[in-house]
């Protein structure tokens, strides 16, 4: 089980949590004390009389001004998660609605923003119901976070005061509980909770912001980008190797000498795995008359390593945005001179950071399939493919072979330079200009994972593309060296050679999911290992 402590959680333990169902532990009693002691405060604060704390005793954004009853503050919370219940479009994959409620129950469990424990507990025992919110994807600036995704999970956990228990499915005035799955079932998020048996939360003061205000839309899109991206970056190197394979490329410009002296530490990762894949191939460097090769073979390290080391930078950054507290304002109980405690109000919650950070995530990752189509039109052009026919197919003219399928990559690639078009760059106005500069990290986010799943079909098709070259080549599976022999048998595992025309769209399909699931990953490590007998001595990572 995974224990949430505010301070330990990485991008693994989100995506086995989201993706794969990894069930997260019972608060600890550290945690809970912690959040009780933020909670005891914020319940002291509140009866002094004369004390405004914005968010607790206040109105919200330009309306801060406007100072709330004691009495009032339990519904101004539930108010705040009404208000903010106006996301509009598709909505998100479940995975990311998981992550979402993850990084927010890690957060809660910091204790710096003033909610019980029961706040936090309540989202992990979803979480282990296999209960997910309904979110729409659109309609959060990424400025006091990313309000309305949040408020659409918070709407379905919590409840109207006037609502007569737990267990009243809409509550005595209809009150609004919002969609959620309950396993493989949609049921409102009131029917949701009773069904699991998860008692709806009355909020009181503080914890509607506690709830809504933060990065986690955009923190949770950066975790699962970074990991299914870094996956994507290894699956980019095997399927370009296996391209130099069928085009009979030239080994000599992934020399070690060569990458040592560019001196950038992913180049020379990318050119260590190119070498370790393609170690006993008589397929590379077999064309007498062959002096360089073209940029999209020549330069594979050089455009693949600086995307390993914008994802180790982005890594770092959205490691630490999981543990960040970007709730506003915070609870200080033991800052230095002040032993009665402080509430302070900033801007954790700007997702400035996280919106660059996707973006850049988008921008690098395009390249990869920028790249890869150049190598799968080479492969469909006689003049450029040293001999393959014509579309990759025996009966070029009668069959026109794998000629639309690089059609359909010059499209996505095409899409990911609309898509890569930095959304950090704009703002607009919002809150009566309270918020006059926000970040548009949310759509950075939505633009980078549809990236992400564009490069990946990119990459199967170089990869059913690389794959008939190579069939067309004589003896051409038996002469491939031992890492792309292993990737070769795992992608005619799932697609048979191309003998006449037929859809290829379930190819497509079958070996993205292929990249998605690690196998193929696998399969060639598998076959690898740590072997120092190999000319690198390394191992494909």
């Amino acid at each position: 089980m995974i224990e949430l402590t505010g301070e330990t959680l990485t991008i693994e333990d989100v995506v086995a949590i989201a993706r794969h169902g990894a069930r997260v532990a019972p608060l600890s009693r550290a945690v809970r004390d912690r959040m009780q002691r933020s909670r005891d405060w914020v319940k002291a604060a509140i009866r002094q009389d004369g004390k405004v704390i914005y968010g607790v005793n206040t109105g919200f954004g330009s309306l801060a001004t406007q100072q709330i009853a004691a009495e009032q503050t339990r519904q101004l919370s539930r108010n705040l998660v009404l208000t903010c219940v106006c996301g509009v479009g598709r909505p998100l994959p479940l995975e990311l609605v998981r992550a979402m409620m993850t990084i927010r129950a890690n957060m809660l469990a910091k204790g710096l923003s003033g909610a019980r424990p029961v706040v936090a507990q309540t989202l992990v025992d979803m979480l282990n119901a296999g209960l997910t919110p309904v979110v729409p994807r659109k309609g959060s600036l990424g400025a006091s976070g990313d309000l309305a995704p949040l408020a659409h999970i918070a709407v379905v956990m919590t409840r109207d005061i006037e609502d007569k228990d737990a267990s009243d499915i809409e509550g005595e005035n209809g009150g609004y509980s919002g969609q959620a799955w309950l396993g493989d079932e949609l049921l409102s998020g009131a029917e949701a909770m009773a069904r699991a048996g998860i008692a709806r939360l009355i909020l009181e003061a503080k914890e509607g912001l506690a709830l809504t205000n933060g990065l986690d839309f955009m923190s949770a899109a950066g975790a699962v980008a970074v990991h299914d991206a870094e996956n994507l970056v290894r699956h980019a190197e095997i399927a370009a190797a296996l391209s130099l394979e069928a085009l009979l490329g030239l080994s000599a410009a992934f020399h070690p000498a060569l990458h040592a002296a560019g001196g950038q530490p992913g180049q020379q990762k990318t050119a260590a795995n190119i070498r370790t894949l393609i170690e006993g191939s008589r397929l590379v460097d077999s064309d007498p008359g062959r002096v360089q090769d073209a940029y999209s073979l020549r330069c594979i390290p050089q455009v693949l390593g600086p995307i390993r080391d914008a994802l180790a930078f982005l890594r770092q950054r959205f490691t630490v945005a999981l543990n960040a507290a970007s709730d506003n304002p915070l609870i200080f109980l033991d800052l230095p001179g002040d032993s009665s405690g402080r509430a302070i109000s900033g801007g954790n919650f700007h997702g400035q950071g996280p919106a660059m950070w996707l973006d850049f995530l988008g921008i690098a990752l395009a390249e990869a399939a920028s790249i890869a189509e150049r190598r799968i039109f080479r492969l469909l052009t006689p003049e450029l493919s040293a001999g393959l026919p014509s579309m990759l197919v025996p009966t070029s003219g009668l069959d026109s072979g794998l000629m639309m399928v690089q059609y359909t990559a010059a499209a996505l690639v095409s899409d990911n330079k609309t898509l890569a078009h930095p959304d950090s760059v704009d703002s607009i106005p919002s809150c009566a200009n309270q918020e006059d500069h926000v970040s548009m990290g949310p759509n950075a986010a939505r633009h980078a994972l549809e990236i992400v799943d564009n490069v990946r079909h990119v990459i199967a098709i170089e990869l059913l593309t690389a794959a008939q070259g190579i069939d067309l080549r004589p003896d051409g599976p038996a002469r491939l060296g031992r890492g792309t022999a292993a990737a070769y048998a795992a992608v005619r595992e799932r697609v048979n050679f191309l003998a006449h025309d037929r859809e290829t769209t379930p190819d497509i399909e079958s070996l993205a999911g292929l990249i998605h699931s690690g196998e193929l990953l696998q399969a060639v490590r598998d076959a690898l290992g740590d072997d120092p007998s190999t000319s690198s001595g390394h191992r494909f990572d």
